[in-house]
């Protein structure tokens, strides 16, 4: 792997990390390692919140979810407000649905609403790009597929533009919102590392700290539509993932790491 350049102006000694996601239920994580392995403060503060749309609100869109033969899943949020507003709907999603799913977990993750083993569901490896690719092969054998795409109000519209691009016959059904969380508790964010996965964790930031000075503080950011958002907001993006042979966000801040507290 070849060795990563950082800024060396901004490769300063690593002591605390905020990461912008809800706190893990287990310890067993790749970020409590590295908190145990370089003795570092790592705090989890979720900077947005889910809020479920109503059926009210779904039935406004005027999407038949039994019009389509396949749906793709990108989250797990997505898995639990589809199957919220099926259930809502006293609809019986049919065995031969097809389910493309963005990895293993969260094709894993379907199993709390059906009986996997009997359902044909097709997964990626973590990222959009993968998850396109082997849409791509599976559309040889289903040319006809229809496609369901749930998703949040601020959507991966990679995925859209995919299926607008093969002239698929598809449907993006908004089932959930993403919105800021309300941050003033939080005070401040003074951390060596602040941590983002979503381009509305930036938005959270700047809509919660609107004076937000970035100056030592580290961001790192996971994927390109986050690191858009960085710059959009005229932020420095001092560590980014996925790259090659840097799948992980953790993973990328770990080599960061070793290069800022030698």
């Amino acid at each position: 792997m070849n060795e990563i350049k950082y800024d060396m102006k901004r490769l300063n000694e690593v002591k605390t990390i905020l990461v912008t996601q809800p706190k893990p239920k287990v310890d067993n994580t790749p970020f409590h390692r590295l908190a145990e392995k370089y003795n570092l403060k790592v705090d989890f503060v979720p900077f947005i919140q889910i809020e479920p749309v109503t059926i009210k609100e779904f039935r406004k869109q005027k999407i038949n979810i039994l019009n389509h033969t396949a749906i793709i899943f990108t989250s797990r949020n997505a898995v639990d407000h589809f199957f919220r507003i099926a259930e809502g709907m006293n609809l019986n999603i049919p065995t031969d649905m097809k389910y493309f799913c963005i990895s293993e977990q969260t094709a894993n993750y379907l199993q709390k609403y059906i009986v996997i083993r009997k359902r044909k569901i097709f997964i990626g490896t973590r990222t959009i790009a993968e998850l396109i690719s082997s849409m791509k092969d599976i559309m040889k054998k289903f040319p006809d597929e229809k496609y369901l795409f749930p998703c949040s109000n601020i959507t991966k519209d990679t995925i859209s533009q995919f299926l607008k691009d093969k002239n698929c016959v598809y449907s993006e059904a908004i089932i959930y919102n993403t919105v800021p969380r309300n941050l003033k508790r939080l005070k401040k964010v003074f951390y060596d590392i602040l941590v983002f996965y979503t381009p509305s964790g930036i938005n959270s930031l700047i809509q919660n700290f609107p004076d937000f000075e970035q100056n030592k503080t580290r961001i790192a950011g996971f994927g390109g539509n986050t690191a858009k958002a960085i710059k959009k907001n005229k932020l420095k993006l001092d560590i980014k993932a996925p790259m090659k042979d840097v799948p992980s966000m953790s993973r990328a801040i770990e080599l960061y790491i070793k290069q800022s507290n030698k």
